[in-house]
């Protein structure tokens, strides 16, 4: 097996695949990468057993082969080497010589045959969209997904595929953050998978803000994205994911709209005195008013008042400042709408001329 290679284009492709390679492993090969040499090119494969990531690149003298090499030191060795120099990379025996220049390293291997990959998958449908449109609603609602919570299907995120659109939901239990993105073909039947935390994060270091068409692949127990030369594949967790649809309040019929930079940066300030534990911040609203009240342990407070359209006589109501300014975060407008309904209601935040984005924070007792 041997291969050769421009530095930067096998760094690129070991960025892709390095991320999903944990530095704790159970069996010492998942801390390696699968190298595959064949007359077309060079494939680089990692995984942990849960999400997979395939990358394949042009290379010259070729000679078919394959091996594993460990991810993190071949990954580290081509970030450390001079810009514009060519690698020689050749399988010796049970050891692989990476060449550099004047440089050379000899990194210990382990047979391909130990190397679990995803096998061929029975795919049920397929979605064509442009990469903008699926960097853009993820980002807009990982951030909700929980950690490490007993409720496991709440550890990812919700892909909801629709007739001509796919939604990403995900909440941690006292947030709810959704996105839709709609595409021109037709799927045969309405699905929901569930993606773990890891591959959503792997995804979002994968794609760019371009047009570039994803291939996303629906499977039984898996999601498959294929985008150019890279192919990623995770397992998908099995569980019911909450009615996100019955978390959104109905009848919040008292709307404030305001500057979103503006509450944004009221927000933050008034943190600075909110209770650390609990992060709460009251809302007042009055007509063409908000008031931002913070108050901590130690009696001190915070006071904030901004310029809203609403003709909400009098509402009092408490949130996590954190859950706020991260909707807010993930809302790219110049207005933002909050739909209440009462005091111990959650509020939902939106665009005021759209609904492609929706996020419900829970309300805090202050």
């Amino acid at each position: 097996m041997r291969f050769s290679i421009q530095r930067e284009t096998l760094l690129k492709r070991l960025q892709h695949v390095v991320g999903v390679v944990e530095r704790r492993q159970t069996l010492p090969v998942l801390a390696n990468l699968l190298l595959v040499v064949d007359t077309e090119g060079v494939t680089l494969t990692g995984t942990d057993l849960e999400v997979e990531m395939c990358a394949r690149t042009a290379a010259d003298d070729l000679v078919a082969g394959e091996t594993t090499v460990p991810a993190r030191k071949l990954f580290d060795i081509c970030r450390a080497l001079p810009d514009g120099c060519k690698i020689k990379l050749e399988r010796s025996g049970e050891r692989v010589v990476v060449n550099a220049g004047r440089s050379r390293f000899t990194l210990a291997t382990l047979p391909a045959t130990e190397f679990p990959t995803i096998e061929s998958i029975e795919v049920v449908e397929r979605v064509a969209l442009s990469e903008a449109a699926l960097k853009e609603v993820m980002e807009r609602t990982a951030f909700a997904m929980a950690q490490q919570d007993v409720r496991y299907y709440l550890n990812g995120m919700l892909l909801d595929l629709r007739e001509h659109s796919l939604r990403c939901v995900a909440t941690d239990g006292h947030r709810l953050a959704m996105a839709e993105t709609r595409f021109e073909s037709k799927v045969s039947a309405p699905r929901q998978v569930i993606v773990p935390r890891k591959g959503i994060g792997e995804l979002q270091g994968l794609f760019e803000a371009g047009e570039t068409a994803i291939e996303l692949e629906f499977a039984r127990n898996h999601l498959r994205v294929r985008r150019n030369d890279v192919t990623f594949t995770s397992k998908l967790i099995d569980g019911r994911f909450p009615d996100y649809e019955a978390v959104i309040p109905i009848g919040a019929d008292k709307e404030v709209r305001v500057q979103r930079d503006e509450l944004r940066a009221s927000l933050q300030r008034a943190a600075i005195l909110s209770n650390e534990k609990y992060r709460g911040v009251k809302l007042e609203v009055s007509p063409n008013r908000l008031r931002i009240v913070a108050h901590n342990p130690e009696q001190e407070e915070a006071v904030e008042e901004i310029e809203a359209r609403t003709g909400v006589a009098e509402l009092n109501v408490g949130f996590n400042v954190n859950y706020l300014l991260d909707a807010l975060g993930a809302l790219q407008s110049e207005e933002v709408l909050l739909c209440l309904r009462d005091g111990q209601s959650s509020c939902l935040l939106r665009k005021p001329d759209s609904d492609d984005t929706r996020h419900v924070v829970m309300p805090l007792r202050l």
